[in-house]
């Protein structure tokens, strides 16, 4: 009889300890996996590649569009998701791309218009940027700065491509012009603008 419960008892052990032992080694195996997913690659913004388009309406009648340029940039990418990073505009670097103008009504004139002190006012705040703080899905939410005023904004409808060390990122931003005081002083004329602005940012990054 005591040699059956010896037997017993070391088969006993035997199996405990296999049963203990397999959870620890799937677990570290598990924890492998999560830190390889968890790399973050970061990318720096090739700004003559890159864009910002930005689009203003009137009473819904016409609009007008155009671009502008980066200064800097950054994007942070944890696989082939945007996790991190930022960019700045060059508001001087204002350029119409519509149609309509004429020696009367020059787009050269619509750019002074946009750069002085009803809207950018960019003498004085030169440009704009946007800082990610979070991503839902294909929705980046970040601050926006403009003219100092910094607001916290939503980029829809992301699209994120990856050839090599390249990587193109673009979205939609829609801001509310007011929140920045981007407005006309005299009330009535800024009551035939749209409040809302468009932007499509464009951005290519090379992998540092």
């Amino acid at each position: 009889m005591k040699l059956k419960h010896i037997i017993f008892g070391v088969l006993a052990t035997g199996l405990i300890y296999s049963c203990n032992e397999a959870p620890k080694e799937q677990q570290a195996s598990v924890g492998e996996v999560t830190e390889a997913s968890g790399v973050e690659t970061k990318y720096t913004v090739n700004v003559d590649s890159s864009v910002v388009n930005w689009k203003g309406t009137m009473l819904n009648m016409y609009s007008h569009n155009g671009s502008l340029k980066l200064v800097e940039g950054s994007l942070i990418l944890n696989g082939d998701q945007i996790s991190g990073g930022s960019f700045v505009a060059d508001l001087k670097t204002i350029n119409p791309l519509d149609d309509g103008y004429s020696p009367e009504r020059p787009k050269e004139g619509l750019v002074a218009h946009l750069q002085k002190a009803d809207f950018f006012a960019t003498d004085s705040f030169p440009t704009a940027s946007f800082v990610i703080k979070s991503v839902e899905g294909n929705t980046i939410i970040g601050d926006l700065t403009v003219r100092d005023k910094t607001n916290e904004e939503k980029v829809t409808d992301v699209v994120v491509t990856k050839e090599g060390n390249i990587v193109k990122a673009s979205g939609k931003l829609v801001f509310n012009r007011q929140k920045y005081d981007v407005s006309y002083k005299a009330s009535m004329k800024d009551m035939v603008l749209s409040d809302d602005i468009e932007l499509e940012v464009e951005l290519v990054g090379e992998q540092q």
